[in-house]
This record gives C-alpha cells, sequence and structure tokens, in this order.
C-alpha cells in the first residue's frame, strides 16, 4: 500500500470521525456521449393528456417529507449513489428540438439500446466477440434506462440541450491537440514513445474521478461522508476522494494545482454548492480539453426525495465555449444490502512496462505499425 493511499485514508478518517457510516453500494453505467439511436416511432399525440389530480392522501404524504439532517444541521446527503443513465449528455440532432420523449419513444429508445449495448449478441463474427469478450456480466442492467422525466438530453441549458459553440483554438492548443493524438495514435498501435503517450486513465492516476461526474459504462457509485464543516465524495472508479471544506476559507494560490482542482464547499438551503478551479494543465485532466487556466466548475447537490439526489453542474471555459452550460443527472440510492468495493487501479502497472519494452522489441524487427 503506497504512502500516498496510506495519507489519503488518513485524511478520511480525519474528516469523517465523527459519523457513523453506513455502507451500502452498487455497480455501473453507460456512456452518454454516445450518439443515441434515432427513435423508431413519433409520439403519439403532440400533446399529453391531462393528469388526474393526486389524491388528498397522496399531496399531504409528499408535503411531510423533507429533507434530512445531520445531527450537526446540514442537509443529510451520505450514501452510496449511482448515476447510471442511458440519456446522452447531448441531445441527438435527429430529435430536433423535443427535450422529453413519450412512453412510446422512450420504450422503444431502451429497446434499441439494450441490443446495441449487450455485449453477449453472437452477430458480428470473430472480431465483434474478442471485442465484446468483456461481457455483460460485468456490466450494470442500470445503464439501459434513461431518466425517468423521459429527457432527451442531460444537458438542460442551452435549452437544445447541445453544448454551446466552441471558441476557435489559439496555435498552442491546437498544437498540444495534435500531440495527444499523435501519442494516442502510437499507443494505439502498439508503439508508444514514451509512458507519456499513455493516456491519465491508464496509467492509473486519474478516470471518472474528476469532474464533472458523467455515467460511464460501469462503476459508477459514490459514497457521500459528512462530518462538521467537511464533505467527502469517494467515486467507485479509481481511487481518489474529494475531501471538500465548508468554512469559507479561500481558494489555493492560482500556482498550485491539482489533479482533481481545488474545491471549496457551502450550503444554500438544502443545497450542497461546490466550485472546483485550479486544475492541473495535464492532458486529459480537464473537462474535454478545456483551458485550466480558465475552467471552473459549479457543482449542486440536492436531495429531492429518499432515493434520489439532483446533481447538477455548470461548466464554464471562455477559451472553450461561447458560454457556460449546465447539465442535471439523478442519483440515485442504492440497495443498503450491497457494497461499495474498492477499484484498485495499481499504479505500477506491469502493462507500462510490457508496452513499452514490447514497443521497442517491434521497433527492432523494423515495424512501424
Amino acid at each position: 500500500m503506497s504512502h500516498r493511499f496510506l495519507s489519503l485514508i488518513g485524511i478520511l478518517a480525519l474528516a469523517i470521525a465523527v459519523v457513523s457510516l453506513t455502507s451500502i453500494a452498487a455497480q455501473a453505467p453507460t456512456t452518454p456521449a454516445q450518439k443515441a439511436p434515432a427513435v423508431t416511432k413519433p409520439p403519439a399525440a403532440a400533446k399529453a393528456p391531462a393528469t388526474a389530480k393526486a389524491p388528498a392522501t397522496a399531496k399531504a404524504s409528499a408535503r411531510k417529507w423533507a429533507a434530512p439532517k445531520t445531527p450537526w444541521g446540514d442537509p443529510d446527503l451520505q450514501g452510496v449513489w449511482n448515476d447510471a443513465t442511458s440519456t446522452p449528455l447531448q441531445r441527438p440532432s435527429e430529435l430536433g428540438g423535443k427535450d422529453t420523449l413519450s412512453d412510446e419513444e422512450a420504450a422503444g429508445f431502451e429497446e434499441q439500446l439494450a441490443f446495441n449495448l449487450t455485449r453477449d449478441r453472437r452477430d458480428g463474427g470473430p472480431e465483434a466477440d474478442v471485442n465484446r469478450a468483456y461481457n455483460d456480466h460485468w456490466m450494470d442492467s442500470r445503464r439501459l434506462k434513461i431518466t425517468e422525466d423521459k429527457r432527451t438530453s442531460l444537458i438542460v441549458d442551452p435549452p437544445d440541450g447541445r453544448m454551446p459553440p466552441p471558441v476557435p483554438l489559439s496555435p498552442e492548443r491546437q498544437k498540444a491537440r495534435a500531440e495527444r493524438a499523435a501519442a494516442n495514435a502510437r499507443f494505439n498501435a502498439g508503439l508508444p514513445d514514451r509512458v507519456e503517450d499513455m493516456s491519465l486513465p491508464i496509467r492509473c492516476i486519474i478516470r471518472t474521478d474528476s469532474p464533472p461526474y458523467l455515467p460511464t459504462i460501469y462503476n459508477n457509485d459514490f459514497q457521500i461522508f459528512q462530518s462538521p464543516g467537511y464533505v467527502v465524495i469517494v467515486p467507485e472508479m479509481i481511487h481518489s476522494a474529494r475531501v471538500i471544506p465548508l468554512d469559507g476559507r479561500p481558494h489555493l494560490a492560482k500556482g498550485m494545482r491539482q489533479w482533481l482542482g481545488d474545491t471549496r464547499g457551502h450550503f444554500e438551503g438544502n443545497t450542497l454548492v461546490i466550485e472546483t478551479t485550479n486544475f492541473r494543465g495535464d492532458d486529459g485532466v480537464t473537462f474535454q480539453g478545456t483551458n485550466p487556466a480558465t475552467f471552473t466548475i459549479t457543482e449542486r447537490f440536492t436531495r429531492v426525495d429518499p432515493g434520489t439526489i439532483n446533481y447538477e453542474f455548470t461548466v464554464a471555459d471562455p477559451l472553450t465555449w461561447t458560454k457556460p452550460w449546465t447539465a442535471v443527472i439523478p442519483w440515485n440510492r442504492i440497495d443498503p444490502d450491497e457494497q461499495m468495493y474498492e477499484y484498485a487501479c495499481h499504479e505500477d502497472n506491469y502493462d507500462l512496462v510490457h508496452l513499452m519494452s514490447g514497443a521497442r522489441i517491434r521497433e527492432k524487427r523494423g515495424e512501424t505499425k
């Protein structure tokens, strides 16, 4: 066990020592940035029929629920939550201005998605069989469901459900992206020049633990701990924990940059609001290659019922997009009988040694691709 990991555990223990932890858990998710399959049938009607009035008892019951509090009075967000969904980050272009699906369309979407995502299909020949060897046993069925409100995108602002137009890249950023693409090409060809040709996830540095938190193919659980003055968010995927102070302290100096950025939080009513700045400038640290000097993300966690937290985030970078944009993802509470296990990505992964030595052997043989 590395000194860095022991230090992290020490910080967690200090931050949450007064809290009685409840283990719960889960598994995985889906990739939102994929292009969503076209919906096969149009809605049965342009306007949904008016819903009947809820019974008075149901209304009274809904009014009675209030967000729980910790013993020291903060909104209680603790537990293990899962953000798996098949709703894409951006609205598919073929859906135009349609922001929600009808029940019939949603069923068709999920049926097509289940077929597209299953890794146990027999079609496609030997190559597809190898590519699907990491089969559905390791996946989570939650990834096959769209959000309960049947939105066509996780992005809610701009209203078209898509990222704002990009800002033209500076020559320096164009060069950096070209260098990253060349490094990826060398790695994919099995001929990396250096360890840095491999991405940060492959090197087990950061993966989906860097904000914003988006659904991916698996391991989409998050555990939230609280103690007076702190909130800790532990993603299932890889090994980090964001220890978030709530005492109003200023951000770190601009020159002090971190893998997960520098996060500060506070409560606004029942909502935890956290702002993160000071990301490192390494390839792949910031979301979609945004500029670490100007990239900021504001996240809002609001518990809306016993089993759901609304996770809303707004990203801003004037050197990447013409304006900020916002997405909302439901986090669903995990069955208390489940448990979140350590991901345990190994930083001294032998694959790095094998990939580098294999590349040198291939070069000696005269192989170039």
